[in-house]
C-alpha cells in the first residue's frame, strides 16, 4: 500500500468517526425539535418509529466506528443512509409543512469534506432532487398544482448551496494532492538520505577493520613478542591499551555494521543488543520475539531498538526492560518497555533544540517508510515506547 493510499485510509477513517459523532446530536435535536414545535405531522407514529430506528442505528454505527471495525467504503453508504433517511423523515412529517426541511442543507455541508467533489456533486443532484420530490408528493396529494415559491426559493438555495461544495470539495482535493506529493517526496529524500547515511556506515566499518584494527591488531603481537623476549612492564602496560583499544575498535565497528544482523538475522542480533545494553545497565531482561525471521526493515528496527536500549541504559534507571517483537497485521511492530524514572515528554522539543536529536531523527525515519510511533513515558513510572513499520512484502523469510 503506498504512502498515498494510507493518507486516505486514515482520512476516510476519521470522517467516518467525525460523522458518527455529529449524527447523534443531530438526531437529538430532531427530536427536540418535534416536542418543542407543535408538527401535524401526516403519519406521526411512522415518522416518530422511523426516526427511533434512525437514532438506534447511529449509535450503533458510532460504537461500529470508534472500535474501528467498519471499511473505508463505509462512509459512502453512511452518507447513503442519511439521505434516505431525511427523505423519508421529510415524507413521514409532511413534506411542504415539514420543519425537517431546512436538515436537507446539512447534506451539501458535510459531503464536501466527506467526498471528492464528483461524489459531493452527485450528492447535491441527489439532495435537490429528494427536496423537490418531497414537495411534489405533497402538492399532488393536497390538489396544488402550483408549488409555493418558497418550494422553489429553498430548492435554488439548496443547488447553489451544492454546487458551492462541490467547488470547496474540489480545492480542498487540489490541496490534499499537493500535500501529499510534498510529503512523498519529502519522505523519498528521508528514505534516500538514510540509504546513504546506512552505505557510508558500511564503508567506514569495512575501513575500521581494514585499516586501523588491523594495525593495532599486528602492533600488539610486536608488543607481545617483544615483552616475551624482553619482560618489561611497560610493554606489559602497552600490550594492554593496544587490547582495550583493539576491543574498543571492534565494537565501533559491531555498531556501525553488526555482523550478527547480517548473518542471523534480526532476532538473534536484538537479544545480542539487548543482553549488551543488560549488562551495560545492569537490569533484568524479558525478550519476546515471534518468527520475524530476516524482514527488509532489519536494519531500521535494529537501529530503533538500539538507541531505544541506549537511552534506558543512559538515563532510565530502570530494573527491568521487555522487548517484543512480532508481525501485527502488515506491519513488524516492535515495544520496548522499562520500569525506570521515565520523562516529562512535554520536555522533548527542548531537548531537541539542545542537540539531543537521537530519538527524533528515529521518528523520522520510521515515519519515512510509513510506519508510526507512539511512546507513554511520565516521571516515576517508566516509559513504553511502540514502533510499528509496515513490511515490504506479506511473505517472511524464517531463520
Amino acid at each position: 500500500m503506498s504512502v498515498r493510499d494510507d493518507a486516505v485510509r486514515d482520512h476516510s477513517v476519521e470522517a467516518l468517526r467525525v460523522t458518527a459523532l455529529l449524527r447523534v446530536p443531530l438526531l437529538l435535536i430532531m427530536v427536540m425539535v418535534g416536542t418543542a414545535v407543535p408538527v401535524d405531522h401526516w403519519l406521526p407514529g411512522l415518522y416518530w418509529g422511523l426516526l427511533a430506528f434512525w437514532a438506534l442505528v447511529a449509535v450503533w454505527w458510532l460504537w461500529l466506528v470508534w472500535r474501528g471495525r467498519v471499511a473505508r467504503w463505509a462512509l459512502g453508504v453512511s452518507t447513503a443512509v442519511d439521505i434516505v433517511g431525511l427523505v423519508s423523515l421529510c415524507a413521514a412529517s409532511g413534506g411542504a409543512t415539514s420543519v425537517l426541511v431546512p436538515v436537507f442543507f446539512v447534506l451539501p455541508v458535510a459531503a464536501a469534506f466527506l467526498h471528492g467533489p464528483r461524489i459531493t456533486a452527485a450528492l447535491g443532484v441527489l439532495t435537490v432532487a429528494g427536496f423537490v420530490l418531497v414537495w411534489l408528493f405533497y402538492a399532488v396529494r393536497d390538489d396544488t398544482v402550483d408549488l409555493p415559491d418558497v418550494a422553489f426559493l429553498y430548492a435554488a438555495f439548496l443547488a447553489w448551496l451544492a454546487a458551492a461544495m462541490t467547488a470547496l470539495s474540489a480545492v480542498l482535493e487540489r490541496r490534499s494532492a499537493a500535500v501529499m506529493e510534498l510529503l512523498t517526496a519529502r519522505r523519498k529524500l528521508v528514505a534516500e538520505a538514510l540509504r546513504v547515511e546506512e552505505r557510508e556506515r558500511q564503508r567506514l566499518a569495512e575501513h575500521l577493520h581494514d585499516g586501523p584494527l588491523q594495525n593495532i591488531l599486528a602492533a600488539r603481537m610486536d608488543v607481545e613478542e617483544a615483552s616475551e623476549r624482553h619482560p618489561d612492564p611497560a610493554l606489559e602496560g602497552a600490550e594492554s591499551i593496544l587490547r582495550d583499544t583493539a576491543g574498543q575498535l571492534r565494537a565501533t565497528v559491531t555498531t556501525l555494521n553488526p555482523q550478527v544482523l547480517e548473518h542471523l538475522g534480526l532476532a538473534a542480533a536484538l537479544r545480542e543488543l539487548v543482553d549488551q545494553s543488560a549488562r551495560r545497565g545492569g537490569f533484568e531482561t524479558q525478550v519476546e520475539i515471534d518468527g520475524v525471521g530476516r524482514p527488509a526493515e532489519q536494519a531500521l528496527l535494529y537501529s530503533t531498538a538500539r538507541e531505544l536500549l541506549a537511552n534506558v541504559v543512559k538515563h532510565a534507571r530502570a530494573d527491568r526492560v521487555t522487548v517484543s517483537l512480532g508481525q501485527s497485521g502488515r506491519f513488524m511492530e516492535m515495544t520496548v518497555a522499562d520500569d525506570g524514572a521515565g520523562f516529562d515528554r512535554g520536555m522533548l522539543p527542548e531537548r531537541i533544540a539542545e542537540g539531543h536529536i537521537g530519538l527524533a531523527s528515529h521518528v523520522l525515519r520510521i515515519e519515512s517508510v510509513g510506519g508510526t510511533w507512539e511512546m507513554d513515558s511520565a516521571p516515576g513510572r517508566g516509559t513504553t515506547t511502540v514502533v510499528r513499520v509496515p513490511r515490504a512484502g506479506h511473505g517472511v523469510v524464517e531463520g
